[in-house]
């Protein structure tokens, strides 16, 4: 596609708007041949740029745009516009009814078929490792697989539990911040087959308490868990929702508990966590299937 925008001749209709589309001028010293290939790399570049830009504006405006409305969203020249419409719709990634000009099913082959070949992990991790960049706490993403929570994307900092966490590390749900934002989003009945059994002093054990903590993390969007699982581990998880609404996996920043109070979790971290988890949801929407 770059080829071809850059070489998209200018019809009498597009006479030259701007410096960029104007004639070199004819007092123009010669340039060396390797001047020559720079500007023609330069001008090559600038041509992507610009069809990508209108590529853009046109998947921004559902039911098409016409030539006006891409050259303002786009700030191009309408000539320039213009010639990068007139090459997507020759190339086969646009149409046009005369008067606006719509996006035809082709432009999936510009990377769809790539990402939707990505794993879950591989689309997280990257929103994971920005979220520890910038907290300093650990934060990875887990689904539920049986009675347990099922890593399957990490990036740790220090370490602040006793057991090595990795993928394919498993711990009870009912007690991590993940495994109850996970359970929040199934029929309660699910939560009270679970067997309670202290892992520190704690641990809630009471079935009771329990269905209100799960209750409380749907309610709330979020879960946060204080030395449950372990002593001197707090967590915070919110839920990762696929294209149809329904939780399929959960993402969490765990800390030690001299680092940050769950006061601290709740202001400095939960919001980041948002953010990111909304970052990861866009993402995901690209897969053909959840976790």
């Amino acid at each position: 596609m770059e080829a071809a925008l850059a070489a998209a001749p200018a019809s009498s209709a597009d006479a030259p708007t701007s410096p960029d589309a104007g004639p070199a001028s004819p007092a123009a010293a010669p340039v060396a041949q390797g001047g020559r290939a720079e500007a023609a790399r330069h001008e090559g570049l600038q041509s992507l740029a610009r069809g990508l830009a209108v590529l853009v504006a046109l998947g921004a405006a559902p039911g098409g745009s016409t030539l006006a409305a891409v050259a303002r969203a786009t700030g191009l020249p309408r000539a320039t516009a213009r010639r990068s419409l007139l090459t997507l719709q020759r190339l086969g990634y646009a149409a046009s009814d005369g008067h606006r000009f719509t996006l035809l099913p082709r432009v999936l082959e510009l990377g769809y078929a790539h990402l939707s070949e990505r794993t879950f992990a591989e689309v997280v991790q990257p929103h994971l490792a920005d979220l520890v960049a910038r907290l300093g706490h650990s934060a990875s993403a887990a689904v539920l697989s049986g009675d347990d929570v099922l890593y399957v994307a990490r990036v740790p900092t220090v370490s602040i539990m006793t057991v090595d966490i990795r993928v394919g590390t498993r711990f009870p749900a009912y007690a991590t911040s993940m495994g109850r934002v996970l359970l929040a989003g199934l029929p309660a009945e699910r939560s009270a087959a679970l067997a309670l059994r202290p892992l520190t002093r704690r641990t809630i054990t009471s079935p009771a308490a329990f269905a209100e903590a799960v209750r409380r993390a749907g309610e709330d969007g979020y879960a946060l868990v204080d030395q449950e699982l372990e002593e001197g581990v707090r967590s915070i998880a919110v839920p990762l929702r696929g294209r149809d609404g329904r939780v399929v996996a959960a993402v969490n920043v765990a800390t030690h508990a001299s680092r940050a109070t769950p006061d601290d979790l709740l202001r400095d971290v939960l919001p980041a966590l948002r953010g990111s988890a909304a970052r990861m949801e866009a993402d995901l929407r690209h897969l053909p299937a959840a976790p």
